[in-house]
């Protein structure tokens, strides 16, 4: 573990993990939070967040309270992990900050800059849509913590490259399988965890208002193949919000920063104006 990670974080009273991309958080650089997907952790920016650290921000890759190695236990709507994020800043004497999310993580960030416009910098939303219905059977499987729910998610959730080989390989980075990397991930998560975001994800109805409320730059990347937030859905999003650009990356599905990590630091790097080597 990185001695640049915060360990000994709390917010609101409960120990919370944050990954800060192999260096110190320096509150004198901008800052970018990096928010997570349900049933996951930190992990999924993996192949960004060293990056983002290295070339001109300070990074925050979070572990949402009952997720990876946060204690407390999962949040129960997009509202209130909008809100924690806030709490976050505070933990860490941050006035303002971008923030990145994927999938959950991105209605958390949408519901964040939409409600707390002050403290939000810019949006980076990844794999999202205005609305992310979730079926009566996969959110039961996942609050009983059915294995078939991961099964569903990671299978919906990628597109043709991870679907490749008989591995479920296909990914741009050596020596890693994209599905098995997802299942061995998602494996990880605390019994009723999932169940719990899928619900937050699924009762979310007030993006429309929240992206007519976002006063800030918003970027919306968003995989060609997509399953489940589908670029569709996803551009009818951004074009509810004053000042918005939107990338689609080809080939890719929701699990974007590991299918597309390059498409995706490029689209971020532009984004957030940093060099990008």
């Amino acid at each position: 573990m990185p001695l640049t990670d915060l360990t000994d974080l709390t917010v609101r009273g409960v120990p919370v993990f944050v990954h800060t991309g192999g260096r110190p958080l320096d509150p004198a650089r901008p800052a970018v939070v990096l928010i997570h997907g349900a049933g996951m952790d930190h992990g999924v920016w993996s192949l960004q967040s060293r990056y983002l650290a290295h070339h001109g921000r300070s990074v925050l890759a979070v572990d949402l309270p009952g997720h990876g190695r946060s204690g407390g236990e999962p949040l129960g709507s997009i509202a209130e992990i909008a809100d924690w994020v806030v709490a976050l800043l505070d933990a860490v004497g941050l006035e303002r900050a971008a923030l990145a999310g994927h999938s959950m993580g991105a209605l958390a960030a949408l519901d964040a800059a939409a409600r707390h416009g002050g403290r939000v910098e810019a949006i980076a939303l990844l794999g999202v849509a205005e609305r992310m219905p979730v079926h009566p059977d996969l959110l039961a499987a996942a609050r009983a913590g059915d294995p078939s729910a991961i099964d569903l998610v990671i299978g919906w959730g990628h597109g043709p490259r991870g679907h490749g080989g008989a591995s479920g390989g296909g990914c741009p980075v050596p020596g890693l399988a994209l599905i098995p990397a997802a299942r061995r991930l998602m494996a990880a998560v605390r019994p009723g965890v999932l169940g719990v975001d899928l619900a937050a994800c699924d009762g979310y109805g007030q993006a429309a208002d929240a992206a007519g409320a976002v006063g800030c730059p918003a970027l919306l990347v968003l995989g060609a193949q997509d399953r489940m937030t589908p670029a569709k859905a996803g551009r009818a999003l951004a074009s509810r919000i004053a000042s918005s650009q939107v990338v689609v990356v080809p080939q890719a599905g929701h699990m974007l920063m590991s299918e597309a990590p390059d498409a995706v630091l490029d689209a971020l790097a532009a984004f957030l104006s940093l060099r990008r080597d």
